[in-house]
């Protein structure tokens, strides 16, 4: 009998990781009862997120679906997956520098000084709010550095800065020590298993403390040179110059002790690490070449995007002929913007990259990616029998990494009360077709780093839509925050007050009793809510409506003293003596998120 239910099993073939949604069609299920079986067996996944082939089996045995799965070969999913570059043998090439570390301690200065440059004063804010990468020649070699943002908004692309890198700069100011961020910038870097160089900067300030900065660093598992430790540390003033040649000196000798190395003869590869469009341009993608040489020219494809590359700039917007190993470069002649973070490759011709392209894009389809599903659409998922509150917003952007990084901290927002619904996101300025989409389904626009213009505004202010503009990542997520928090049902607070114990009953009716007592906690007060406890069960809540002193009334009673009360019921209630009435007061609060 085994035998023959086995023998009617379908067979499915699955990649070795797969998307839920993806997995759900396969076994034609509801996306639904799938999440639902995930989390019976205690793993919490979206829609978009993936789980392994032995995760999906077991789920499919749960489940007692007909269905057997088996892993898909390699072929089966990337027919079209580019094959293996191979070239003579490597030679030294610059190394990659992010700098990473805490709000203020000074990454932007210190590189600005580097570079002879001033961009802290452009950067809304102080803090860095994209990516940027540029060349410095020191000695007569060239350094590539990363300047990765600086507010926890934008902890993936930092982690990208990272995953890119052969060494971080982990700045830490020494007026200020470690810090948050920078525990978050340690964690990235052995994460991305790079060398870590920490430069102690602001030393030229009043309150500098090196020393503390240094067994702080141990105190977290960095132990520096001179302490017997492996790590670099070399004090530094951006405003003074103090220093920098000799952490240059660090950053070449770090490289040269790794034996940096790439293929320059093959064709380029690497990352694509900001994109966005520009007027008469179009999308611009600003990249960083990891291998081989890119050309003015070549065909490249970058995800589900590809080009032939009509400008090679450096990142000051210089042309260049080509670009090695290790060189950010800005490119022109995408057809459509490429994902912030996509690998891309030098293929042969245009052809090639368009059949690429179309392969890559109906995979995505077929393994359940159209179903755009994230954290706030599996809360309302989980919530669907509960009140879920939602917040309906559409975000712009001036470039991918700052979409992503808007998004991805909004969502993180969400609660079993209240979500963000984004029912809309893209790149440039806010359109009328925006403002149609927020007045039709009661949205607030938050721009980041993008303009309103006129005809928009104009619309806006018609159709009464919300439109809030902001160059600082950590302003618009506060605002969001506290648009939140309205949607939020008022804490309820209740504060005790007194306590008093029954000696005598002098009247009973079905809305009114009147007693007396001792005061024997706390202060009694009128108006006031009580219980009336009896054996330590709850009798009834009452309303306390008068309070007397011997013969006169009193407003409160203290512990200790003896007293009437007059006690307002929705019931008849037969109080007895002894019955302990607990006094209190109840007040709505507004919550915060």
């Amino acid at each position: 009998m085994a035998d023959t239910v086995t023998s009617q099993k379908t067979t499915i073939q699955i990649e070795d990781m797969i998307t839920v949604g993806s997995l759900a069609e396969h076994l034609a299920i509801p996306v639904s009862r799938l999440i639902g079986e995930l989390m019976k067996n205690g793993i919490m996944a979206t829609v978009n997120e993936k789980i392994d082939f032995d995760t999906a089996q077991i789920i499919v045995e749960e489940l007692n679906l007909p269905i057997t799965l088996s892993k898909s070969t390699a072929t089966t999913k990337e027919a079209v997956r580019l094959k293996p570059l191979s070239s003579s043998k490597g030679k030294s090439r610059p190394p990659v520098v992010a700098v990473m570390g805490h709000v203020d301690h000074g990454k932007t200065s210190l590189l600005d000084a580097i570079r002879g440059a001033n961009v802290v004063k452009d950067e809304a804010g102080g803090i860095t709010q994209h990516i940027s990468a540029y060349q410095v020649e020191h000695n007569k070699r060239q350094i590539t550095f990363l300047d990765t943002p600086g507010h926890e908004a934008f902890a993936a692309i930092r982690e990208h800065g990272a995953m890119l890198t052969d060494i971080v700069i982990i700045v830490v100011a020494a007026d200020d020590g470690i810090k948050p961020q920078t525990l978050e910038a340690i964690r990235f870097a052995r994460k991305a298993g790079v060398k870590i160089i920490v430069a102690i900067n602001k030393i030229d300030k009043d309150g500098a403390d090196i020393n503390r900065v240094k067994q702080q660093l141990a105190e977290n598992d960095l132990l520096v040179e001179e302490w017997g430790g492996d790590t670099v540390v070399q004090p530094v003033s951006a405003k003074t110059k103090e220093g920098i040649p000799e952490l240059l000196d660090l950053i070449l000798l770090v490289a040269d002790i790794e034996e940096l190395k790439a293929d320059y003869d093959i064709p380029g590869t690497g990352l694509i690490i900001e994109a966005h469009y520009e007027q008469g341009r179009g999308p611009v993608a600003q990249a960083l070449v990891e291998a081989g040489t890119l050309e003015p020219g070549n065909f490249i494809v970058a995800g589900n995007a590809y080009a032939k590359i009509r400008n090679l700039e450096t990142t000051n917007h210089q042309p260049i002929k080509q670009a090695t190993p290790s060189t950010p470069v800005i490119i022109t002649g995408f057809k459509i913007l490429p994902e912030f973070g996509e690998e891309f490759e030098t293929v042969n011709n245009e052809k090639q990259a368009r059949h690429i392209v179309a392969t890559r894009v109906a995979n995505r389809q077929v393994s359940g990616s159209r179903i755009d599903m994230g954290s706030n659409e599996l809360i309302r998922l989980i919530n669907r029998d509960r009140q879920l509150s939602e917040l309906n917003i559409i975000i712009k952007a001036d470039v991918q990494g700052s979409l992503a990084s808007v998004s991805d901290s909004l969502k993180a927002l969400d609660t079993d009360e209240v979500a963000i619904r984004i029912v809309g996101s893209g790149l440039g300025s806010i359109s009328e077709n925006d403002i149609y989409l927020a007045h039709t389904s009661n949205a607030i626009i938050y721009g980041f780093n993008v303009n309103l213009p006129t005809s928009s505004k104009q619309q806006a202010a018609r159709d009464k839509v919300r439109v809030r503009l902001y160059k600082v990542i950590y302003e618009l997520i506060d605002d969001v925050k506290s648009e939140l928090s309205k949607l939020l049902s008022p804490e309820i607070i209740e504060t005790e007050l007194g306590r008093l114990i029954v000696k005598g009953i002098f009247k009973t009716t079905k809305t009114e009793i009147i007693c007396g007592g001792e005061v024997t906690k706390g202060k009694l007060t009128v108006p006031a809510l009580a219980r009336i406890i009896r054996d330590k069960e709850v009798i009834a809540e009452v309303e306390i409506v008068g309070l007397r002193r011997g013969n006169a009334e009193a407003k409160e009673i203290l512990e200790g003293e003896m007293c009437g009360m007059n006690i307002k019921t929705t019931k008849k209630i037969e109080l007895q003596e002894n019955d302990r009435i607990d006094l209190f007061s109840r007040e709505t609060v507004a919550r915060q998120l």
